[in-house]
């Protein structure tokens, strides 16, 4: 009898057990049903949501970003924030330091320099500079103002390179997408094609540009445009080759959807992150490339003012006034090293394989 009683006891023990982790059970689907109900409830993101989310948490890249737009800002502004003409010459006040109000306190900022018997003097006094004008980066040999030039200089810059960013886009995005679809022969010609013009210098097409064009801007545009579009045309040409191979691609061209029709509502929409990001590496190779062009004395004719030039006009006198290089030299290192952090965290926020 006293057998049977614990046994018994001994089953309902182990019943209450199970009952209790029966419960526990319920308990914890119940949990995860509502976790599950509370993140269908979360909209989901589309693919450039989700890359403007990855992109921000990119310091290094939205910090660039802000850098990048404030050079825009400031070159679209020049004209009307620039204190003097970037042109006008004045002899007599060649090569004076910088001088800004409220910082005369500062042996850089106070308009002090070394005369030729080496002495420290007010250059702007000895200069009979009036009262009240300030050139807050100094004036070149010419007595020009600094400050304009280099804003000046930056808007001429940006305007080359994003104009030939533009015709790289265009002609590279037409050439690889034409080259990709088609394939065969047609793709073979194409690529032969690309061979040639990538064996040709870039030094030796600037000075045929030059036998036909005169100086300028537009030669130099032209220059950069015939050759930068020839890495985009090979990458949209390699994607190209590998989203026609896809289904929906596939199932377009059964239903009887034109070349046309595919490339640029199929295809080319699924390589825009990376057109974008190739379009982004191609404007500080453009900056470059201009830089060294006028740096060398073929590029921005006098009395025009690019980034280029200035850095010429202040290696010059680097020995004695080092600041006429030093301003132009930091804003191009500045605006590149800002363009490549910005196509490196876009190529991240582009790619949906990243790690978060």
């Amino acid at each position: 009898m006293q057998h049977e009683l614990a046994k018994s006891s001994y089953n309902e023990a182990l019943l209450a057990q199970a009952g209790d982790l029966t419960a526990q059970k319920l308990q914890l689907a119940k949990r995860d049903c509502g976790r599950q109900d509370a993140m269908s409830d979360v909209p989901a993101l589309s693919f450039w949501q989700d890359s403007w989310r990855r992109l921000r948490r990119n310091k290094a890249a939205m910090v660039s970003l802000i850098i990048i737009l404030a050079f825009i800002i400031l070159a679209i502004l020049a004209p009307w924030i620039a204190p003097y003409s970037p042109t006008a010459q004045n002899p007599s006040y060649a090569n004076l330091p910088p001088k800004i109000p409220g910082l005369e306190g500062l042996s850089w900022f106070n308009g002090y320099g070394a005369n030729r018997a080496g002495n420290l003097v007010d250059r702007y006094a000895a200069a009979k500079v009036p009262a009240g004008t300030y050139y807050y980066l100094g004036t070149d040999a010419l007595g020009r103002d600094l400050l304009s030039r280099i804003l000046y200089g930056t808007r001429i810059s940006l305007l080359i390179a994003f104009v030939a960013a533009a015709i790289n886009l265009v002609f590279g995005v037409i050439y690889g997408l034409v080259s990709g679809w088609f394939g065969g022969k047609i793709d073979t010609l194409m690529q032969r094609i690309l061979e040639i013009l990538s064996g040709i210098p870039n030094l030796v097409i600037v000075i045929l540009m030059l036998l036909v064009l005169q100086p300028g801007i537009v030669s130099i545009i032209i220059t950069i445009a015939l050759t930068s579009w020839i890495s985009m045309s090979r990458v949209v040409r390699a994607q190209t080759i590998r989203i026609k191979q896809q289904e929906y691609v596939l199932a377009a061209r059964v239903l009887g959807q034109s070349t046309l029709k595919i490339m640029f509502r199929h295809i080319l929409p699924n390589m825009l992150g990376l057109i974008i990001v190739q379009v982004m590496f191609a404007l500080p190779a453009a900056i470059f490339f201009e830089a060294f062009l006028s740096f060398i004395g073929i590029g921005i004719p006098a009395p025009a003012a690019s980034l280029g030039t200035l850095i010429n006009d202040g290696y010059k006198t680097f020995r004695f006034l080092p600041h006429l290089m030093w301003y132009p030299a930091g804003v191009i290192s500045i605006l590149m090293l800002a363009f490549n952090l910005l196509a490196d965290g876009l190529r991240d926020a582009f790619d949906p394989k990243m790690k978060e």
